[in-house]
């Protein structure tokens, strides 16, 4: 019986592509607020745009954390690749060597 996920979660790569999806959602959502703003400065409604500009940062900073943590979750990845590469590996010489 294979496992299966439950949650985005539930191993390194199903986080990072769910991490990657969210990424794309918040840099959609900045472009539309960044229209938004631009909407709102045209029609004068200065607390209307203060307002999405601070929308347009937060999202900004989001970005920014979602891209750290794509990066983080890649580098996991690389880890544990290597990780367990090394370990078949030792496996794979330690069954040469019993049976040479």
């Amino acid at each position: 019986m294979s496992y299966r996920s439950e949650t985005p979660f539930d191993n390194i790569e199903s986080s990072h592509e769910y991490v990657s999806m969210l990424a794309e959602a918040v840099a959609l959502t900045r472009c539309e607020v960044e229209d938004d703003i631009s909407d709102a400065t045209a029609a004068g409604a200065d607390r209307r745009t203060a307002a999405l500009q601070l929308v347009a940062f937060k999202l900004s900073r989001l970005e920014a954390n979602m891209t750290s943590s794509r990066r983080i979750l890649n580098d996991l990845r690389t880890l544990r690749r290597l990780l367990l590469e090394e370990r078949s590996l030792g496996k794979v010489l330690r069954q040469t060597a019993a049976q040479g």
